[in-house]
């Protein structure tokens, strides 16, 4: 990996104030996450997904009849799936994205066992014919993050809209891996940090 691609180059204050070298700069580190992510290996992210699901939990133990935004893995992020039905079986109501206009807010369906799913953007599943609810936890992926709470995501800006959006601000979970930690994200004033950071290293409190 060269020297522009690792997560560890950063560009200097003055240039974190251009847009363009900071959309760059992302950029570059996200593909750089991403890769990290993938070339670390199925046994390994399940020792870091074993040492996570606990300290996860812990934080999802709001009263039956919550309502959960969750996110169907995609590019070994960290498999949420049996949390997921979890929460269905407790009485809880967990519920997946759903793109529904590029640049827009994000819709939250309600998933449970044996909904029937369909493929959307990326081609990631999502439930079909399901109820539209509205997530008052949200359990985002990291693809980067910072010690201050801001995470780096795909680019689409997808989080930050939707949750700008809502009319009462959820409580916001980030779940990653040590791997995609960086000293910042250079953080804009769109970015919203997340109130705690979930990683198998535990639980940082960023309020």
């Amino acid at each position: 990996m060269n020297s522009s691609s690792s997560p560890d180059t950063k560009p200097t204050a003055e240039q974190a104030l251009q847009g363009k070298a900071l959309r760059d700069w992302r950029r570059q580190q996200r593909d750089a996450l991403l890769q990290r992510r993938l070339q670390a290996g199925g046994p390994l992210r399940r020792m870091w997904n074993k040492a996570i699901e606990p300290e996860l939990r812990k934080l999802l133990s709001d009263p039956a009849g919550t309502v959960f935004g969750m996110y169907w893995p995609f590019k070994a992020e960290f498999a949420i799936r049996p949390l997921m039905r979890e929460l269905h079986n407790r009485g809880d109501c967990p519920a997946l994205p759903h793109v529904v206009e590029p640049r827009q807010p994000l819709e939250f369906l309600r998933w449970y066992p044996g909904v029937e799913m369909v493929r959307e953007v990326y081609g990631i599943p999502v439930p079909k014919d399901s109820e539209a609810v509205i997530p008052q936890v949200l359990v985002i992926p990291l693809v980067g993050f910072d010690a201050a709470g801001y995470r780096l995501g795909y680019g689409g800006g997808f989080y930050d809209r939707t949750i700008a959006a809502l009319r009462q601000r959820p409580l916001l979970i980030g779940v990653g891996y040590e791997l995609s930690r960086l000293e910042t994200i250079y953080p804009q004033p769109h970015d919203i940090a997340m109130d705690y950071i979930v990683t198998e290293a535990g639980v940082s409190d960023c309020r």
